[in-house]
């Protein structure tokens, strides 16, 4: 493969842009990427009732976010547009008449009451339901008849009988199929609109696309659509079907095995890297054990032959991990203002953002950001910052404030932190090792108590960061509050 490779990704705008989806649009960037080939995006709206452009638009914005930019399409114009497929109605309209012409195609005027009564007579014989033909040979007497009855008509393909159907998959081998049991398709419906395996064939061969990388889903549409390239005359492009995307309980995936949109994701504060990043896993393995890499690196890596035909299983609990990993890294500046639409929602914040507000929230988001699996949970964690009134969370914690040591421990500590000419993380740390020298107790002795006296919690950030996000004048209001005097 090289610079000439061409992929595409084609969703249907009739909801977010699936995990699923997600996937394969992946496959295809990197693997164009990979060659320095082109990714288009073209847009498969002929589902006419469900198709919206808010879809398409959420779509395309979910794209860039996860970094998947493209070279030619909807919104970037190419040469072989146009890119949405009702813009290109004529282009099958004339191809399906060429097909007729041919004899490779022809009208079908079965009502769906016929077509169910045949589906059931098949079903009942032990058969695989397909059309058997009952239009193929109508002469154009008959075919005057039924239209003069109003029968609508559709276009179907007219499959060649006793035939292999080999599709060369790059990640299955060669899988056979036999013409028999696919039975003659409909290609054009009777409102005029072409179906999937139709038009898709088309939009491939006129824009070029020498790769055709999609979910396990679609490998048994591939012997219809190579029955069409042969007939239409066109070179049928490399097929790679991935596996199928499976919950943990290995069942197809679904919501109650968490969201199956990228745009939930992006609204509870995952990172879009990290998002690609565990997107990759799920079907293709890596060369060593790493398991985290920047799309760069993932470009660097990436090939087809590593991509397994087993199904693939989505562990939110792997992908909470990849994030926490991502969060780790990220500049706090970022993850702040990730967080602030949370806090605000949350009622922690109100008003104007100003400067000296989010370097306050910066110090925040810092004391939890080893401890966040997704931005969405900060306001669990940051409750201590925003209440002063401070109840114990159970009697454990109330119990730490009894011991015989706390009058010493509190009073050493107001000394010291008044005696702090900056309450940074640093001053803050040394502070308190200072503290349990000079007290000469143990640090859980020190720390517990107070912990507890400044939040009521007996677990949360790191004492350090506490501190300085609280100051002085908070911490000696909540120790009078807690401790006394």
């Amino acid at each position: 493969m090289d610079s000439s490779v061409r992929v595409r990704f084609a969703p249907s705008p009739t909801g977010p842009l699936h995990i699923g989806g997600a996937r394969s649009a992946l496959f295809n960037w990197l693997l164009a990427r990979k060659f320095g080939g082109k990714m288009i995006v073209r847009i498969e709206d002929t589902d006419l009732e469900r198709s919206s452009r808010e879809s398409e638009e959420n779509i395309l914005e979910a794209l860039l976010w996860l970094g998947l930019d493209w070279d030619e399409g909807i919104k970037k114009g190419g040469d072989f547009g146009p890119y949405r497929q009702t813009e290109r109605l004529n282009t099958y309209t004339e191809a399906a008449q060429k097909l007729i012409a041919q004899g490779q195609a022809y009208y079908c005027y079965c009502t769906e009451d016929e077509l169910e009564a045949e589906r059931q007579d098949l079903l009942a014989r032990g058969e695989l339901p397909r059309y058997l033909g009952k239009c193929r040979s109508l002469s154009a007497e008959d075919r005057a008849k039924l239209e003069a009855k109003g029968r609508k008509k559709v276009i179907r393909f007219r499959v060649p009988e006793n035939e292999n159907l080999v599709v060369n998959d790059l990640v299955r081998g060669d899988v056979i199929f036999e013409s028999n049991g696919i039975g003659d398709y409909v290609i054009v419906k009777s409102d005029g609109i072409p179906t999937y395996n139709f038009a898709v064939v088309l939009d491939d061969a006129l824009m070029g696309i020498t790769h055709v990388v999609r979910g396990e889903e679609h490998l048994s549409n591939t012997p219809r659509q190579l029955l069409l390239y042969h007939a239409l005359n066109y070179a049928p492009p490399s097929f790679a079907h991935v596996s199928l995307i499976l919950g943990k309980d290995r069942s197809k995936m679904s919501k109650r095995h968490g969201a199956t949109s990228i745009e939930a994701y992006k609204s509870q504060g995952y990172l879009p890297e990290a998002i690609a990043n565990f997107l990759v896993l799920l079907g293709w393995s890596p060369v060593g054990e790493e398991e985290i890499f920047t799309l760069d690196e993932l470009v660097e890596q990436f090939s087809l032959d590593r991509v397994a035909k087993n199904p693939a299983v989505f562990d939110v609990d792997k992908l909470n991990w990849i994030n926490g990993q991502y969060i780790r890294k990220s500049p706090v500046e970022r993850l702040t203002g990730m967080a602030v639409p949370y806090l605000k929602e949350a009622g922690y914040i109100k008003g104007e953002i100003t400067p000296d507000l989010f370097d306050w929230l910066k110090m925040i988001v810092t004391s939890v950001q080893d401890n966040l699996e997704f931005v969405a949970q900060i306001t669990e964690r940051v409750g201590i910052y925003f209440n002063d009134r401070i109840e114990m969370e159970n009697e454990e914690a109330g119990a730490v404030l009894k011991d015989e040591d706390i009058p010493q421990v509190m009073a050493a500590f107001r000394r010291k932190v008044a005696e702090l000419a900056e309450i940074n993380p640093e001053n803050t740390k040394a502070m308190l090792k200072a503290l349990t020298k000079e007290l000469k107790l143990g640090g859980k002795k020190v720390y517990m108590p107070i912990r507890v006296a400044l939040t009521g919690q007996t677990h949360g950030p790191e004492l350090f960061h506490i501190i300085p996000v609280l100051g002085r004048d908070r911490i000696m209001a909540r120790l009078a509050q807690t401790v006394g005097e």
